[in-house]
């Protein structure tokens, strides 16, 4: 959600600092804005919609200046406007955004009391008001943005230009992750190490609560009780190259047709497969002592984070919480010392599980994270660190990081099993193997993309679709809802197979396609009988199984998905396939954005 880069440099800065944009696309946005300083004025030019516009807008009327702000921004407040697009600005300042400031109906109140005059909805432009009342008042820009940012509640990562001091950037976060880049004879400000990789390799991770001064003569970052301290320069490995699409017609394609690749990238770092082992990585972490574990994550982590229960219980006997992130602190959750909270992110930046995380530590419980940015907060706040290798997803809809969340999620279980005595080396070995036949498996499931393609119009003109599942396959019947609600705009809902008969059969008819997930297995039938009771009332099933499922089920179904024949440990793995093709092709035919949804964000960093 957002992206943000600065540049304090020596050229003009607008060309690379759209560049930078251009590389955090992903994480969607609705509008977008470049402001610098010529010749001693704040300059801007902004735009709704796609950078496309903006890219225009610059070519319309060039902006010169050395020093520079940028941001595509996804609507908290007011609409996706010009007048809201970032940055916001006075006559002496201009401040770009990520997050949200709660508090900023009552400050917007009391500056219009003193006559402040707003020009925007958001709540962005109380920040650039409040600082350049205190710089009208005389107070230097590190002393104004000292004064100001204790009145900020909520979440924010700010880059900060003024008008008087041409050759300064100043940056801040709390809750929302900002990171400072050293280049020769320049300094850079980005929401993360993918928007600065042209620039510069190394950078600076900006802990919670920090702000920077970033001037011609050093830069200088201060802790929350504004002491000078220092955060370590790393190299980011981040290629400053843009991503392609290669042969595909879309990122998400792209994505779904990497996961034999990634998942068998990421097992590497957990399967010892000749010894027949899984490992961790970080091979001393003691996980006998767990007894309880909970799991936390939003969205499709959360989907991920229900198989992982299923796998948890029952191969390690162990039991399991699972939560909303939105939810959890909420509900004063009752955690026992010394339990090990367990939080899903492919960014590592999502802010309702981070808050989570946060709470979960002051309730002493052990942290483990599952991310894919290694750097991330989340990553950076772990006692267990459990990288995801799926390298950057551009899509919104998340699709590879799911299949190696899972793949990480698998090795985590059957080594928590291995601690507690649940599994024999030689179950162990029996594991390895299964879950190194995954990739291949995978790309099996990829064979029958066409004939996933030419049933796609069974739902693309449907207003409503179910998907049901039981199982490992109910958490993969409510991914599927989503990725079908996020990409076509379809409504889609997914249920446990078993609860069919309790309310929801009530919307069967003839136009509302019921999707089944059922691959062959101690499961099958119970799932198919709940799927004859759809068929009964006129229902239209398009049953994902394999040919086993298929020749024992699939007469009367309005069409059948046949999938390799594999292990149930890895079947939720595989079979993400299918309803992530189901779902791509169906947005294709309705003529969506499939990379870019609208209203969706990659990275979500408000609450």
């Amino acid at each position: 959600m957002c992206g943000i880069v600065g540049i304090l440099g020596h050229d003009d800065v607008a060309d690379r600092l759209l560049d930078g944009l251009k590389r955090l696309e992903y994480r969607g946005y609705d509008s977008a804005g470049i402001a610098t300083i010529v010749n001693g004025a704040i300059e801007r030019r902004r735009a709704s919609g796609k950078l496309v516009n903006l890219g225009k807008e610059l070519a319309a009327h060039p902006l010169p200046g050395t020093t520079g702000i940028a941001h595509t921004r996804w609507a908290t407040h007011g609409g996706p406007t010009t007048n809201n697009a970032h940055p916001h600005a006075t006559d002496e300042v201009a401040v770009v955004h990520n997050g949200i400031i709660e508090n900023f109906k009552t400050l917007r109140e009391e500056l219009q009391a003193r006559g402040r005059v707003f020009t925007s909805e958001t709540d962005t432009e109380v920040v650039a008001h409040l600082i350049s009342e205190q710089v009208e008042g005389g107070k230097l820009p590190d002393e104004a943005v000292r004064e100001v940012l204790p009145r900020l509640h909520g979440a924010f990562a700010l880059a900060i230009l003024f008008r008087s001091h041409p050759e300064l950037l100043i940056g801040a976060r709390l809750g929302s992750p900002l990171v400072v880049g050293y280049g020769e004879d320049e300094t850079y400000l980005g929401s993360d190490a993918l928007a600065l990789a042209p620039l510069t390799q190394r950078i600076a991770y900006l802990d919670e609560g920090d702000w920077v001064v970033c001037a011609r003569d050093g830069t200088q970052v201060y802790d929350r009780d504004n002491q000078p301290v220092e955060r370590p320069v790393t190299i980011s490995g981040v290629t400053g190259a843009l991503i392609d699409k290669g042969n595909h017609r879309h990122f998400m394609q792209k994505e779904i047709y990497e996961q034999p690749i990634v998942v068998a990238q990421t097992l590497r770092s957990y399967l010892q497969r000749f010894e027949g082992k899984i490992v961790l990585p970080i091979p001393d972490f003691d996980l006998s002592g767990i007894k309880r574990v909970t799991i936390v994550a939003c969205g499709t982590s959360f989907y991920a984070g229900m198989v992982a229960k299923y796998w948890f219980e029952q191969f390690a006997r162990v039991p399991v919480d699972l939560d909303v992130a939105s939810e959890f602190r909420y509900r004063a959750p009752v955690m026992e010392e010394g339990g090990l909270a367990l939080f899903i992110s492919q960014s590592g930046e999502t802010a309702d599980t981070l808050a989570a995380l946060r709470h979960a530590r002051s309730e002493k419980q052990t942290i483990a994270v599952v991310v894919n940015v290694p750097t991330s907060t989340m990553a950076r706040e772990a006692d267990l660190l459990l990288p995801t290798h799926a390298g950057p997803e551009i899509g919104v809809a998340s699709t590879k990081a799911f299949s190696c969340q899972l793949s990480v999620l698998a090795a985590l279980a059957a080594n928590l099993a291995k601690a507690k005595g649940w599994l024999s080396e030689s179950e162990e070995r029996n594991i390895v193997r299964q879950l190194a036949e995954a990739p291949a498996a995978i790309n099996g499931a990829l064979a029958y993309d066409e004939s996933i393609e030419a049933i796609a119009g069974v739902i693309a003109g449907a207003r409503d679709v179910l998907y049901l599942g039981r199982g490992t396959d109910y958490p993969l019947a409510l991914e599927g809802a989503l990725k079908l609600k996020e990409i076509s705009y379809i409504h889609a809902e997914g249920y446990a197979a078993g609860e069919m008969k309790h309310g929801p059969i009530a919307l069967i008819d003839e136009n509302v396609p019921v999707v089944v997930i059922a691959p062959s297995g101690p499961l099958f039938d119970k799932t198919v009988s709940n799927m004859q009771e759809v068929q009964a009332r006129g229902g239209k099933v398009l049953l994902i199984s394999d040919y086993d499922g298929v020749e024992a089920a699939g007469e009367g179904c309005v069409a059948t998905i046949t999938m390799p024949k594999v292990h149930p440990l890895i079947a939720p793995i595989v079979y993400a396939v299918p309803v992530q093709l189901l779902a791509y092709h169906v947005a294709v035919a309705k003529g969506t954005d499939v990379d870019q949804p609208r209203n969706l964000a990659k990275s979500v960093t408000v609450e």
